[in-house]
């Protein structure tokens, strides 16, 4: 057996080894070799900068297809060599050389394409180590196989294994073959699906959230297609997807309604306009920016940085207040109490002086100061202004007013009252305090006066 392992490849490397042809073959593949490290050089420049400038989106899994370069370009110029110097001497190094470079470039290819379907998104990192784990094994077991020279012998062992599931007789080769179809088809869905969306997420003349409701619809068709097609391949009637169908329709009706009400109150929100990615909305006590809308749930950026997910079933039931659906300007207020003989025109206008140069504050309207209310501490006085881009918050600028305020005040020797009470102790009922040496009958009235 180790005999005939060897008798492939190995063996003819081994026959040509000492022989003048071996050194043509060695010569032959240094230059190819060279010739294709110079065109993946060249080629990889040129992608780089048409990246850079119009294919932004390509950078998802770039560095793997920078790496395909070189192998691929050298195994297509050795099977050319080969084509080309084999009616004249042996090619037992170059056919040896094919096996590599064709499968680690295969490898590199399909990094590249898992990559920009899975490498996008963080959450999705598990599922690329494991393609790319399980895609490196398989091209490496298939080129110790090929070689070997026993390739043939492994697919006619596969195919003698037979077994059955259900009705349907399947051999260990055609569940592999098929398993490879479904992985393939479903990869190439999802790639074409993530180039659909690039392509419609550039597009200048759609509302945003048409732009997502296409890109969601298309990848979804793409998947549900690629499904099809490979259980076509794989040899699995479709027609039996009507029984699951069924099923599928009953677990939905009891089990699954609220993650089918989360789906289809998702593309609701997306179709009806009624949100959009940047607004600022409040909902069941919170208040942040809308950053992603999903089929599932909605992401939303509170005021402190910290990301909730809502799910889509409450914002169609609940009421949401829409901050950012008309006009951007919000009207604040800070209010202030001054002593009673403070100069009320003087701290008025103070009031408005301290609004100058703070961000956002507009000065259109202008901000106008108000007497409130005589309180009983102090003269109650309040300035109302307005903020541009309210939505994103106002606690910022009113800090910044009352800062102003605090200085300019300290400034013009304007005190800013504080609670002041007096409590007086009157002399009820006769009761006197007791004094040293004094006599006890002034301490306290005689009895049954």
């Amino acid at each position: 057996m180790s005999d005939r392992f060897f008798s492939h490849m190995f063996g003819d490397v081994v026959r040509d080894y000492g022989q003048p042809a071996m050194l043509w073959q060695a010569g032959v593949l240094l230059v190819t070799l060279l010739l294709a490290w110079v065109l993946a050089r060249v080629l990889r420049r040129y992608l780089d900068l048409r990246r850079q400038t119009r294919y932004e989106a390509l950078r998802f899994g770039a560095e793997s297809l920078n790496r395909a370069f070189f192998p691929l370009i050298g195994a297509v110029l050795v099977w050319l060599a080969r084509a080309i110097t084999s009616p004249f001497m042996h090619t037992a190094l170059l056919n040896l050389a094919l096996v590599p470079l064709f499968g680690i470039g295969l490898i590199y290819i399909v990094f590249f394409f898992a990559r920009r379907v899975f490498g996008r998104y963080g959450e999705n990192q598990t599922w690329l180590s494991l393609v790319e784990r399980l895609v490196s094994l398989m091209v490496w077991i298939g080129m110790v196989l090929t070689v070997m020279g026993i390739q043939d012998d492994v697919l006619a062992w596969m195919g003698s294994v037979h077994f059955r599931i259900a009705n349907t007789h399947l051999s260990l080769l055609s569940l592999f073959s098929g398993v490879l179809w479904v992985g393939v088809t479903m990869i190439v869905a999802m790639w074409l699906g993530s180039a659909f969306e690039d392509r419609v997420m550039r597009a200048s003349s759609l509302d945003a959230n048409l732009k997502v409701v296409l890109a969601r619809l298309g990848r979804a068709l793409l998947v549900v297609v690629a499904v099809l097609v490979s259980l076509s391949l794989v040899g699995i009637d479709i027609r039996v997807l009507g029984v699951f169908g069924g099923a599928l329709g009953v677990g939905l009706g009891f089990g699954l309604q609220k993650i089918a009400s989360n789906y289809v109150s998702g593309f609701i929100i997306l179709l009806d306009r009624s949100l959009r990615i940047g607004d600022t909305i409040n909902v069941s006590s919170l208040q942040g920016m809308v950053t992603q809308i999903r089929t599932r749930y909605t992401v939303v950026r509170g005021l402190d940085g910290v990301e909730t997910l809502i799910p889509n079933e409450k914002l169609i039931t609940d009421v949401v207040q829409n901050r950012s659906s008309f006009q951007t300007q919000g009207y604040a207020k800070v209010a202030v109490q001054v002593a009673y003989e403070t100069d009320l025109p003087q701290a008025m206008a103070l009031l408005v002086e301290a609004t100058q140069d703070v961000p956002r504050i507009l000065q259109e309207p202008a901000p106008a100061p108000y007497l409130v209310d005589f309180g009983s501490d102090g003269i109650d006085l309040e300035l109302g202004f307005w903020i541009e881009d309210a939505a994103t918050g106002t606690v910022s600028v009113r800090s910044a007013v009352n800062l102003n305020i605090w200085r300019l005040f300290a400034k013009h020797e304007i005190s800013i009252p504080f609670a002041q009470r007096e409590v007086r102790i009157l002399n009820a009922g006769g009761i006197l305090p007791q004094n040293d040496g004094a006599d006890a009958s002034l301490a306290a009235p005689p009895r049954g006066a």
